[in-house]
């Protein structure tokens, strides 16, 4: 009696479920990206050609209200704080650093003195500053 053996092994691969994964995976990307927003105000910055390399750790976003009414936000928080506590927010969150350096975001109809009392207060402090830009 000859018994044949069937051990063909089959060499078929299904990409289904792969391709399933990386769809998955292309639509969570797309979802958090979406969700991922380093200021939360809008400003409209003025335009610039110069850039600098430095990180600031902390940021100061004055924003305008168009009726001389300025707000300042400390880490791009939607909650304002005013001018007299932006200093004592200021120094609790750069006291730690080796290098404070915090960076100005301000509208481009912000009038300048009150960018200068932002400056006013790294001077007084010994912080480094940097106005933020859009590039032109």
């Amino acid at each position: 009696m000859a018994l044949k053996r069937n051990t063909k092994v089959d060499a078929q691969f299904s990409v289904s479920s792969m391709t399933d994964i990386v769809f998955l995976l292309l639509i969570f990307f797309l979802v958090t990206s979406t969700l991922i927003n380093p200021n939360a105000l809008k400003l409209l910055l003025p335009k610039s050609t110069g850039q600098v390399n430095a990180k600031a750790t902390v940021s100061v976003s004055i924003k305008d209200w168009g009726d001389d009414t300025y707000t300042y936000h400390v880490n791009g928080s939607q909650d304002p704080l005013p001018y007299q506590e932006v200093e004592e927010e200021l120094i609790g969150l750069l006291s730690a650093e080796e290098d404070p350096t915090f960076s100005i975001y301000s509208d481009q109809s912000v009038p300048v003195g009150e960018v200068v009392q932002i400056m006013n207060i790294a001077k007084r402090n010994h912080y480094k500053v940097i106005l933020a830009t859009q590039p032109e």
